[in-house]
């Protein structure tokens, strides 16, 4: 996702010479493309991401659409509190893009792992979070994110994910379907996307036909009441911890139009853990990965 965002923001940056690049001194065979084309359209912080922020949001006051790149969790927890006053308060144009969403720096440790980032930034006033699931959809993300003039997110992947949508164009950012069946609902976001679709061909062997939905924006949310009440079941997959992302976002949505379908969050633990390895490893650990999946949608469905 990140070569695909480099990429698409390469193509702004040529029609536009007000989009501007600032990296916290990493990136590095990633972004090296942008700097030699656009060197007035680019910096580099250093690892120093509150002075980072406050960057952006000078640049962003000056009239400049402003793209701040950075590891997982560094963007956001580091510099929390400059996001919120420098940047939501003046409701300025900048984008911060996390690289590494969920657990895709499992091997470094807790500390690397950006599985609370969308509780925190979802809480910020005026922020716009996306979370596509593949290359693809992070070009669309960030074509979407153009016309906007506030603060936004971006979750995305750093592993090679693989293109799980086609190159034609949709309606964006509606809810986009990738399979389809009747016995169950599965919503999920980002690039553990991928695994629900694995899970839903293994299901299918077995006679169980689920529709597995993608979500790119998760705030402001395109709820889509109608769909939700055609299941009994509805399975929330997420590279996040149970408690503020997805699940809680949609389980506040159920509670406001009085949904009463069954709702399970599958996602990490609402606890600090200490397991380390790949993004794979942790996937299957935490039942993230399309057996767990499986198992978890044929336990519903016997209750």
């Amino acid at each position: 996702m990140r070569n695909a965002f480099i990429e698409e923001l390469t193509l702004l940056a040529e029609e536009n010479e007000k989009v501007f690049l600032i990296i916290g001194d990493l990136g590095f065979g990633v972004i090296e493309s942008f700097e030699k084309r656009f060197p007035n359209q680019f910096l580099n912080a250093g690892v120093a991401e509150q002075n980072m922020m406050g960057m952006a949001a000078g640049l962003a006051s000056a009239g400049y659409k402003v793209y701040v790149y950075s590891i997982g969790n560094f963007p956001v927890f580091r510099c929390l509190e400059q996001i919120r006053n420098d940047i939501c308060y003046e409701e300025l144009d900048v984008s911060i893009v996390s690289i590494g969403a969920g657990l895709s720096y499992g091997t470094l440790g807790y500390s690397h792992h950006a599985i609370d980032d969308i509780g925190v930034m979802s809480a910020l006033p005026g922020m716009t979070i996306y979370s596509p699931a593949d290359p693809i959809e992070t070009r669309r993300c960030l074509r979407d994110s153009v016309s906007l003039r506030t603060p936004k997110y971006f979750r995305l992947g750093k592993s090679g994910e693989p293109e799980i949508f086609n190159q034609t164009p949709t309606e964006f950012p509606n809810w986009t379907p990738l399979t389809f069946g009747n016995d169950l609902l599965i919503l999920t976001t980002g690039s553990v996307t991928n695994e629900a679709i694995k899970a839903a061909a293994l299901l299918q062997t077995i006679g169980i036909e689920v529709s597995v939905i993608a979500i790119p924006v998760l705030k402001p949310l395109a709820f889509s009441e109608g769909l939700v009440r055609n299941f009994d079941n509805v399975l929330v997959i997420e590279e996040h911890s149970k408690s503020g992302g997805l699940g809680t976002i949609i389980s506040e949505q159920f509670a406001l139009n009085g949904i009463r379908t069954n709702l399970v969050k599958l996602g990490i633990p609402d606890q600090v853990h200490h397991e380390l390895g790949s993004q794979t490893h942790l996937r299957t650990y935490f039942n993230l990965d399309a057996q767990g999946i499986v198992d978890t949608v044929k336990e519903m469905l016997k209750n």
